[in-house]
């Protein structure tokens, strides 16, 4: 594979960075995205690309004629209103086309609180938040289209993501931090640079249907990570909050669920080692080199 004909719906920081690990392979890349602002010509880096406006039911029908005549297609929109956007908009265009690719992002919440315990991709899915309930609907769409219409898609379930731009670290740096402190809540993450390379590996090793979930190796409490950044930095330990005192709605839906996130099944499929397999070499990287 020397070239690659890629649409990306959406593009935020795991599409680019995909992008940018797409780049360092030197491959020729040939890409459109969509996003809210208007339809222009952009350039990402030395690599210049054709972007679209798409928001909700409105999209610039030009878009058309690229998506029919990409290879790959990355879907990285969250629902609106419970609803996939591109599956609403796009479905009998995907439904007819010829890809090689497609790969939906979704998210673990999907799964809801396990009390701590650990899941995999076979555990229940029960969702507590309505992010996750609607992502649960929009992988159960994209598996029907494919077991339906022969499409090749796959579903990465994304830990909560951290990267040289958002992390620990620079909301510490902000005083944006308070100390959550409750018992058995563990949460999983992954480094936006190992779920770039994990994408990369799937271009070449694909199996259509199949869910994976994309964390490291060490599910931990908001506490213990917190602590990790303070250490980092020497500053002063946060303040104490108490769950019950948290305003804002995501953080308390956050707060909600408890699981570790197996990546056995990503790590085995995929022969893949983790650039960054927990949160104290992915933070000692940003620090050491961004901060």
């Amino acid at each position: 594979m020397k070239e690659i004909n890629i649409f990306c719906f959406g593009f935020g920081q795991v599409a680019k960075e995909f992008i940018n690990k797409i780049k360092s392979e030197n491959l020729i890349i040939n890409l459109s995205t969509t996003s809210t602002g208007k339809s222009c010509k952009k350039k990402i880096d030395d690599l210049s690309y054709e972007n679209f406006f798409f928001k909700d039911e409105a999209f610039d029908d030009k878009l058309i004629k690229n998506l029919r005549e990409a290879d790959y297609i990355l879907i990285s929109i969250p629902p609106a209103n419970g609803i996939d956007l591109v599956i609403k908009n796009f479905f009998y265009e995907i439904k007819d086309s010829k890809f090689k690719w497609i790969t939906y992002l979704s998210a673990t919440s999907v799964y809801g609180d396990h009390d701590g315990n650990w899941v995999n991709e076979d555990s229940l899915t029960n969702p507590t938040s309505s992010n996750g309930i609607a992502r649960l609907e929009a992988e159960k769409s994209w598996l029907n289209l494919s077991k339906k219409n022969n499409q090749p898609i796959q579903i990465f379930r994304l830990s909560g993501i951290y990267s040289k731009e958002n992390n620990i670290l620079i909301r510490l740096k902000l005083g944006k931090v308070n100390l959550i402190k409750k018992e058995n809540h563990f949460f999983s993450r992954i480094h936006v640079e190992d779920i770039a390379n994990i994408l990369f590996e799937s271009l070449s090793n694909f199996k259509s249907g199949e869910i994976y979930n994309l964390s490291d190796d060490k599910p931990s409490s908001s506490e213990e990570v917190t602590m990790y950044g303070v250490k980092l930095l020497n500053l002063d330990k946060p303040k104490m909050t108490e769950v019950g005192d948290i305003d804002n709605k995501m953080l308390k839906s956050f707060y909600r669920d408890s699981k570790k996130v197996s990546n056995k099944k990503m790590k085995n499929f995929f022969n893949y080692k983790l650039k960054f397999p927990t949160y104290v070499e992915g933070l000692n990287y940003i620090r050491d080199n961004f901060t």
